[in-house]
């Protein structure tokens, strides 16, 4: 009898548990669902709790030329998130014996050898004071010119700037650090960057649908690969950042450069990746506490930033990942190890986000709070009203228009394009262009004309009243 009722209860805890997963699978789906409807998501997620994929689905589309959509087995560009593998490349370079962390980078870039006190641990750890290569090199590739790992090196052993700190002194983010980790992976190993990845970090977790990529340099037929967009100026047409409609020639001139970008993969084997590492299958114990430790600069300053990882840890709590946003792409990989936490979002479109309150909130059974409102829908004619140029007291101009239901905001100094939507009949809440918490809120003065208040956050950011049409 008490073997009867201990099966009968545990069969409760079963369908208690079934229930409350498929409630919150329907939770998450209606919250990106509702997202993918306001522009504000355009991708494939996947999120696992206590070692069990629970959710995973794409919205939108891979080509908007073709009409294919997104899905779980979806390819994106994993833009910063691919710093995790460079980093991962250099541990297993120093567990074959090939380079030590301490070394000089100029046992291996000789070209740069002025740099004479960086080492490969500051490359990793963005401690090295080296200038950002995104910002310098750009104007030096002419045309229709695709630069390379080598260009970028050639244009520092020509320029030989100083650097911004002494090594080791302080942590400033820099893609250049990166891209010259690529090079010294290739030059200690003997094999392109690609191949020492694949070789020996993709293949042996048969990660089957990740490698490293310049869609522009060398371009393939790849099946299931998504293209990168952004929004063409003051319209919802989505196109590549390098169309006239979009102007920004950034990530063509530079999409030769590896490292720092450029390995692409789906949710999927991000996901074994992640299982890789709490499971130390590829890393031994030891090696996974160096690249997910919290260390300090010579100042005593914390480095919240591992190899290839952004880190935070203490007593009770440690969790892990990276964000991205290159080329058309939006990415988000994050692993909580006290949780045993997955989320991993990947984006074909720049200006994508996720609701990463709210998935937590759900998957902890929490009252879900407002991370994303809710467009209401308005009159054409009572959105139009507010289009208009506004002035402030210092003849700083804001100036509003029209698209499609929603209001664009540009500035006479700075074309921001910001597109804002209606969530009342007098305030706008923005489409969130890199995560930017973004509010237009209308109200009418005394003498009938109207005010414009930007808010961020909650915070006011400038202000300004309609001009006379």
């Amino acid at each position: 009898m008490k073997k009867l009722l201990f099966m009968l209860v545990l069969l409760g805890l079963g369908h208690y548990a079934d229930a409350q997963q498929t409630e919150q699978v329907r939770q998450l789906d209606s919250i990106f669902a509702f997202m993918y409807n306001q522009n504000q998501f355009n991708g494939t997620v996947l999120i696992a709790d206590k070692g069990k994929v629970i959710y995973k689905k794409g919205f939108g589309l891979t080509d908007e030329t073709t009409g294919s959509k997104n899905g779980t087995q979806t390819i994106f560009e994993l833009a910063s998130c691919a710093k995790q593998f460079t980093a991962a490349a250099i541990v297993l370079l120093k567990r074959k014996g090939k380079l030590n962390y301490e070394d000089k980078i100029s046992k291996f870039l000789p070209e740069l050898a002025f740099w004479d006190k960086v080492s490969i641990i500051d490359l990793v750890r963005h401690t090295s004071g080296i200038p950002e290569y995104l910002i310098d090199m750009p104007k030096s590739v002419k045309g229709n010119q695709i630069a390379d790992n080598l260009d970028l090196i050639d244009f520092y052993a020509s320029k030989k700037d100083t650097l911004a700190f002494t090594p080791g002194s302080r942590h400033r983010y820099n893609n250049t650090n990166y891209a010259l980790l690529a090079t010294i992976i290739e030059r200690a190993s003997g094999k392109t960057y690609a191949d020492f990845l694949t070789d020996n970090i993709f293949k042996p977790l048969k990660m089957k649908h990740t490698f490293v990529y310049n869609r522009r340099q060398v371009p393939k037929k790849i099946s299931n690969h998504a293209i990168g967009y952004v929004w063409a100026k003051s319209s919802f047409k989505k196109v590549v950042p390098e169309d006239a409609r979009y102007g920004d020639s950034l990530s063509y001139k530079l999409d030769g450069v590896v490292g720092n970008a450029k390995v692409n993969a789906t949710v999927e084997d991000i996901y074994k990746w992640i299982s890789s590492l709490k499971t130390n299958t590829l890393f031994s114990e030891q090696e996974f506490e160096l690249m997910t430790a919290v260390t300090k600069t010579s100042e005593g300053k914390n480095i919240p930033y591992g190899f290839g990882l952004d880190v935070s840890k203490g007593k009770d709590h440690f969790s892990f990942g990276h964000t991205g946003s290159w080329d058309g792409y939006a990415t988000f990989i994050y692993h909580n190890m006290v949780k045993d936490r997955t989320i991993v979002v990947l984006e074909n479109f720049k200006f994508g986000t996720y609701p990463y309150k709210n998935i937590n909130e759900i998957l902890e059974g929490r009252p879900i709070t407002i991370e994303y409102k809710k467009k209401v829908d308005l009159p054409e004619s009572e959105i139009k009203k507010f289009i208009g140029s506004y002035v402030n007291d210092k003849n700083e101009r804001q100036l509003i228009t029209y698209t499609d239901g929603h209001l664009i905001h540009n500035a006479d100094q700075i074309a921001w394009d910001m597109r804002f939507f209606p969530v009342s009949a007098n305030e706008f809440q923005a489409v969130r262009q890199g995560g930017t918490d973004g509010v237009l809120k209308f109200t009418t003065q005394q003498d009938g004309t109207l005010k414009l208040e930007m808010l961020q956050y909650g915070q006011l950011m400038g202000w300004g009243t309609q001009q006379q049409k």
